[in-house]
């Protein structure tokens, strides 16, 4: 993850396909092989691959490097990459860009498994299990980034909840590749975590904890 905040739609440009992950001292170096989100782009630009905010140190002509430090791959999915691999890649947003998802931060959450994958009609049913604390931020109908993918959250449970794909998002993003037991990674929605942050700063308990029921009755939803 970089250093500095960058902001993200969810949008995916563009699948990328992992050409190296070379092992550093407590980090690690992923080239990856990619066309349109070079277009543009510069060393120091950053980059969401799988939705992890990550800048470019190196670029050529049809690959780039990006450097990925310790707790990043602790958090991520991203150290289980393999050569060949494919991976969703965003470029940041610009101010003139269409804000066709939602805002996403490109700093993970938490992993989630998928549980359970279901086709209804020409949609796929995808059920992911998270800890209890991510899942206290979802709704449903609220927004969830998975592998960087701006998503709307179909139902919630206490520790699992569930989304669902169109065939476009089946078709250009790593999740129509993945069915149960992958890990994917998980954002909450950014400006649901701040409320969160503001309701309870001054009574951080599980009395003052936030529910969808707290947020419908105070009119935030």
């Amino acid at each position: 993850m970089t250093d500095v905040m960058n902001l993200f739609t969810g949008i995916i440009e563009e699948l990328g396909t992992v050409r190296k992950l070379a092992s550093l001292n407590n980090s690690a170096r992923l080239t990856l092989e990619a066309v349109k989100v070079l277009e543009g782009t510069q060393i120091g630009d950053s980059i969401a691959v799988n939705g992890v905010c990550l800048t470019v140190t190196e670029i050529a002509q049809n690959h780039f490097s990006v450097d990925i430090m310790f707790e990043t791959l602790r958090k991520t999915n991203l150290g289980d990459l393999k050569t060949g691999n494919k991976v969703n890649l965003e470029r940041a947003l610009q101010l003139q860009s269409r804000l066709g998802g939602h805002l996403v931060s490109g700093h993970v959450d938490g992993i989630g498994i998928i549980t359970a994958l279901r086709e209804v009609g020409i949609a796929k049913f995808y059920n992911i299990t998270a800890s209890p604390d991510l899942v206290s931020y979802l709704i449903p109908k609220g927004s969830i980034a998975i592998d960087g993918i701006s998503l709307t959250i179909v139902d919630v449970g206490e520790d699992n909840f569930s989304v669902s794909l169109i065939p476009h998002t089946q078709a250009n993003t790593t999740l129509g590749l993945k069915g149960p037991g992958s890990k994917v990674n998980l954002e909450t929605d950014l400006i649901g975590k701040y409320v969160a942050k503001f309701l309870n700063r001054e009574k951080p308990t599980t009395q003052n904890k936030i529910t969808y029921s707290f947020l419908a009755e105070h009119g935030f939803i």
